[in-house]
């Protein structure tokens, strides 16, 4: 397994693409206590090689961390990418119990069948609610033809977005994130994020998360695990590791999906990650402990602003974007 995941600092240039969108400057401010030094340093040397071991760092090559225009997006904000797109079957899904259907097509049109297994499956699934107030990490039936099968559950009408990480099986194909909005009929009132807080609770599990999301700068996130004011320390693997981290960022939904460091089965889940802008994010934690997968949710401010590069690239010249999902 990797031990750290690095997401790379998105250009400033996407607060003039998304606005608002994404509340740039909203709340800044530090998340639990500080992070533990020497973390970040251990994935800053590492975006290489990761492209050689084939790691996903397209979302976002290209783009720069000053003025200068991006030339991708972070994961989650395109239906397609690289060639690939996700195609819904079912585009308008019920509120309540209901079933999705979706593909994802080449180039050509043609529906992709060959998948490359990571953590246990082909593809991963994550529906969100416009709100952040929703979420769900699915796991879909692949039939013969190439179209994906999904239960699902939205409780209530509104804007969804659905993603899709995967990585096709064709020679040296990257990991992709696309996503597509959702809309479920019927009276919809938003509900306000909820409110920053180190501490989110589920199922009688008490989970503390501490450490700093800070944009440009890589940090860690430590999730403390515990039950009955004990601390639990027999976490079971899920899809391979101890905890999954999602977080999607506050009004457009950008998506960065990263996996913990190397370490026990608790109490403590850590992970490294780098914010690509400053602002809110929604975080979802899903751990599993005797036999059920539970998901703590938090919301969280970045922890100052981006730093300034020392120089603008001359166009054309590539530099590290955000959004980089890596596998261990």
């Amino acid at each position: 397994m990797n031990t750290g995941v690095k997401i790379t600092a998105f250009a400033a240039a996407l607060a003039a693409t998304f606005g608002t969108a994404y509340g740039v400057g909203q709340g800044i401010g530090p998340v639990g206590e500080p992070a533990k030094a020497g973390h970040g340093e251990h994935t800053a040397a590492q975006p290489e090689k990761e492209k050689e071991e084939g790691a996903h760092t397209g979302h976002g090559e290209g783009a720069t961390e000053g003025n200068a225009p991006a030339t991708e997006l972070p994961g989650g904000l395109q239906v397609s990418e690289g060639g690939y797109t996700l195609a819904m079957e079912t585009p308008v899904p019920a509120a309540g119990k209901s079933v999705l259907k979706f593909s994802i097509k080449d180039a050509s049109g043609r529906k992709v069948r060959a998948f490359t297994t990571e953590h246990g499956k082909e593809l991963h699934f994550i529906v969100a609610s416009r709100d952040l107030g929703t979420f769900r990490h699915l796991h879909p039936v692949k039939g013969a033809d190439g179209t994906w099968t999904t239960p699902v559950d939205l409780p209530a009408a509104g804007g969804y977005k659905a993603f899709a990480d995967f990585k096709p099986a064709a020679p040296g194909a990257k990991g992709i994130t696309l996503g597509v909005d959702l809309s479920v009929p019927g009276a919809y009132t938003p509900k306000p994020l909820p409110a920053v807080a180190p501490t989110s609770t589920v199922d009688g599990y008490q989970v503390r998360l501490g450490g700093t999301l800070n944009p440009g700068r890589a940090g860690e996130l430590r999730l403390t695990v515990t039950k009955g004011g004990e601390p639990v320390t027999d976490l079971e693997p899920y899809l391979g590791a101890y905890g999954h981290l999602v977080a999607l960022r506050d009004g457009d939904l950008a998506y960065l999906h990263v996996h913990p460091n190397e370490g026990g089965p608790g109490p403590d889940v850590s992970f490294t990650a780098t914010a690509p802008s400053p602002g809110t994010y929604r975080l979802f934690l899903d751990f599993q402990h005797e036999g059920t997968v539970r998901t703590a949710a938090f919301t969280v401010t970045t922890g100052g602003a981006a730093p300034a590069k020392a120089s603008v690239p001359a166009a054309g010249e590539a530099t590290h974007g955000a959004g980089a999902h890596v596998h261990g």
